[in-house]
């Protein structure tokens, strides 16, 4: 079991992680900031804020980071100013309630997903217990306003990566266990699949490293009564425990554990951390062999060596 380093960060859920060229790891925390952390730990300084609940982040051309917010929709921020700016944050005239992750294919298109149109961020639990299979993935393309629905009845749609060569995309599925694929060019063009299946745990976000791979975070591992419910339980079950008290919902096991997979979509690696000080990771970089990890309950980064 690896042992991980724990990077305090000023503000609770540090849930996803972006990587520059110089190794300092950037990340959005619950009250809206999002942060600038030194390769080394010792040094961090705010970029901005966005007003609302920043979740994952990608990199734009122009000195820009690409932000989804879970209240606000998908953003950008500039890293000189702070100054944010909406890119979409509605789809076909109704609000987002829960935008999450993203990646960037080389043509520039946004992939993206929203992870339920019933539940919001405060209640993910809800829509995982009521199993609303509401998620989607979105496409925006270059210069486009109006996302488009590429996928749709997604049982909590979750993290983003693209094929190295930008020829599919995947997108996590959180309730379902697995990692669903649309391609987007070659013999396969406009066909989807799974990359993935019957993974051993409930996969967060997802994000491709340095070494080429997709690296996958694991944000609990599977729980009894959560598959009874979405499974077997009559709607009057579902509803007396949505509307139960936080305590007796379930709820994600103590576990740091990541996996990463290669475009063919076998594991190439399968990683456990000690969970003693630090938890539930959520956001992953693999950067010139330093793995990050963000995590939506800690108020803290860490990483570790791979």
């Amino acid at each position: 079991m690896r042992e991980l380093t724990v990077v305090p960060v000023p503000g609770p859920g540090a849930e996803d992680v972006l990587i520059g060229h110089d190794g300092t790891a950037y990340t959005g925390t619950a009250d809206g900031s999002i942060l600038a952390v030194s390769s080394d730990g010792d040094t961090i300084r705010r970029i901005g804020n966005t007003g609302g609940r920043p979740l994952g982040l990608e990199w734009l051309p122009e000195g820009r980071i690409l932000v989804c917010d879970a209240h606000r929709g998908l953003l950008t921020m500039r890293l000189d100013t702070g100054a944010v700016e909406v890119l979409a944050d509605s789809v076909d005239g109704r609000r987002m309630r829960f935008c999450n992750n993203a990646a960037i294919t080389a043509d520039g298109t946004i992939w993206f997903s929203d992870s339920s149109a019933k539940w919001g961020i405060e209640e993910w639990k809800s829509d995982l217990i009521e199993d609303t299979r509401t998620g989607r993935l979105l496409r925006l393309g270059v210069g486009e306003s109006e996302p488009e629905v590429v996928l749709e009845g997604l049982c909590f749609a979750n993290g983003v990566a693209s094929a190295a060569d930008s020829s599919f995309v995947v997108v996590a599925e959180t309730g379902t266990r697995v990692l669903r694929r649309v391609w987007l060019r070659g013999p396969h063009e406009g066909e989807r699949d799974l990359f993935a299946s019957d993974l051993p745990a409930h996969p967060d976000n997802i994000a491709r490293g340095s070494d080429g791979l997709i690296w996958v975070t694991y944000a609990s591992p599977t729980d009894p009564a959560l598959t009874f419910l979405q499974t077997k339980a009559k709607p009057w079950v579902k509803l007396a425990v949505l509307r139960a008290p936080e305590h007796l919902k379930p709820k994600p096991k103590r576990t740091v554990r990541v996996a990463a997979y290669d475009d063919e979509g076998q594991v190439v690696h399968d990683i456990e951390c000690d969970a003693t000080k630090w938890h539930m990771a959520t956001g992953v970089r693999e950067h010139e062999g330093k793995v990050w990890l963000g995590s939506l309950v800690e108020p803290a980064l860490a990483w570790f060596e791979v």
